[in-house]
Formats: structure tokens, C-alpha cells, sequence
């Protein structure tokens, strides 16, 4: 067994795209519309599965909005530098919730961004596990 994807539902399909594209770099990797039901998908990430995991995008029409809700954490991605990525982020127009440094008590660099709909993604610089 290995991953496939993680589906996220948001409120701006195409907002979110371009977060996940322009901002944190990933490809588009395929999109489907489901209009008699009312919901559409676009697949994102660095690549294609089985390679890589990706994330789905969901779109429900008419919902322009979701309540998080706490039992969801975040999703991590692997970096080369997460203080140039950052401040690539921040340049791209990105949020950033807590700047790269050394995770409390430990050595390993992290830093966390916060996509259009809220969700939590912690960047985690490479060899520093």
C-alpha cells in the first residue's frame, strides 16, 4: 500500500490553485467537473502518483466556505531551505504562521504557511530530521 492523495475541500477552486501552484510550486496535475453533481476536482502536487502523493482540491458549488474543525493538523512538505522558502512564499503573496528555525527543543528547521482556506502546511528542511 502506499498514499494516493489527501483531499481538501475549498471554498475558491481556482484560488486555490493558484496557492498551490504559483505559491508553494506544485503542478496541476489533472481537474474534473461534475456538474450534475455539483462538485469539481483538480489534482495538484510535484508529481504525478505513483511517484508522489497528491492533493485533490474539492470544490462543492455554492460552498464558499468550511469550518476546520480540530481534528485535522496539517500536511508537511519536504524543502532544501526553509528560510528561502519563506520568503519565497511571502514574495508570492503566501502567509506564513510561524517563520523557519529550529523546532522547540530540537535541531530540525520547520517553518508553517496557511493556505486561502486555513489549512496548515509545515515546510521541513531537508537533512535536518
Amino acid at each position: 500500500m502506499h498514499i494516493l492523495h489527501t483531499m481538501l475541500r475549498v471554498g475558491d477552486m481556482q484560488r486555490s490553485i493558484d496557492f498551490y501552484t504559483r505559491v508553494l510550486g506544485m503542478k496541476l496535475l489533472r481537474t474534473t467537473d461534475r456538474p450534475a453533481q455539483k462538485y469539481s476536482l483538480a489534482f495538484v502536487g510535484y508529481e504525478a502518483n505513483p511517484m508522489q502523493a497528491e492533493i485533490e482540491l474539492t470544490y462543492n458549488y455554492g460552498v464558499d466556505h468550511y469550518d476546520l474543525g480540530t481534528a485535522f493538523g496539517h500536511i508537511a512538505l519536504g524543502v532544501d531551505d526553509a528560510y528561502a522558502a519563506c520568503s519565497r512564499i511571502k514574495a508570492a503573496g503566501g502567509k506564513v504562521t510561524r517563520e523557519a528555525g529550529p523546532v522547540a527543543g530540537g535541531s530540525t528547521v520547520i517553518a508553517f504557511v496557511e493556505d486561502p482556506d486555513g489549512y496548515k502546511i509545515e515546510l521541513i528542511q531537508n537533512g535536518t530530521l
